[in-house]
């Protein structure tokens, strides 16, 4: 495996934001010359990055073939967009330099949890804005995600929005900003296929937020694929023992929405091939 740490540095990133590389080795026995990529934001209110969806979803990824980058990015003092850069940038580097490492140009997702789902959905509506393109220099089509995995995501600035998120994303400019980062009224066309989960019971981040989404996507005719659990709190993660020893995060019916967001990055990947 080719396990790095690369700096991220972005207007406004903080020391220690850095992107973390989960790239199988290429071997002659195995006949795989390149392979999908996800770019994995983890939650934390934009106050942290959480270990338990960082780390062990890439060794998830990379255990069904696919290859991961963790974005450890930039939280609050920093501020928007500082890390959507940062994502961007993870992107720009699969791009243009990962094929050296097995990675298919043509197969990027991002993947993200509660606030890392927000940066993931922002990125999947805002990465065609001039503005990523021109702070990254590049096209804007080297930035384009292939698909999106969203678990459990804050999306909406409005009467379900996790407010903590959305406060600590833009400080100061929060009164004046926050409609902005209700991301269900930023989908269109150019939003990529999405697959999204959250539970019925989250009494952190209301499922009412992945229901705005998803009937945004549907107006907007994106390729959408959700699930909806009756039962499980928030930050589940893996939903096993790997990301928790909790009772109350050990949820196997729930841990069904990794192989199941596994057989949609397949499904898309697939489709880009053909």
């Amino acid at each position: 495996m080719v396990h790095e740490k690369i700096k991220l540095s972005v207007s406004g990133s903080a020391d220690y934001a850095a992107m973390y590389t989960y790239f199988l080795d290429l071997s002659p026995e195995i006949p795989v010359k390149k392979r999908p990529t996800v770019v994995v934001c983890p939650g934390g209110a934009y106050a942290f990055t959480s270990d338990r969806e960082a780390e062990p979803i890439a060794l998830g990824l990379n255990a069904a073939g696919i290859n991961a980058v963790v974005v450890r990015y930039s939280v609050a003092p920093a501020r928007f967009p500082t890390a959507l850069l940062e994502v961007a940038t993870a992107v720009q580097y699969v791009r243009e330099k990962g094929e050296a490492y097995g990675c298919d140009p043509e197969r990027v997702f991002v993947i993200g949890f509660s606030a890392g789902g927000h940066l993931a959905a922002s990125y999947g509506n805002f990465w065609s804005r001039p503005f990523v393109a021109e702070a990254l220099g590049c096209a804007s089509e080297t930035l384009r995600p292939n698909g999106q995995i969203l678990s459990y995501p804050v999306i909406s600035s409005g009467p379900f929005a996790h407010h903590d998120s959305i406060k600590n994303l833009l400080g100061e400019r929060y009164e004046t900003e926050k409609e902005n980062q209700s991301l269900e009224n930023y989908v269109t066309k150019d939003t990529p296929p999405t697959f999204i989960w959250h539970t019925q019971t989250d009494d952190c981040v209301p499922v009412e937020n992945s229901l705005l989404f998803v009937s945004a996507l549907q107006k907007a005719g994106v390729k959408t694929e959700f699930h909806l659990f009756p039962e499980g709190g928030h930050g589940l993660s893996l939903c096993n023992p790997v990301t928790s020893n909790n009772p109350e995060q050990l949820m196997p019916h729930v841990a069904k929405w990794f192989d199941l967001a596994v057989e949609f990055i397949w499904s898309i990947s697939n489709r880009k091939e053909g």
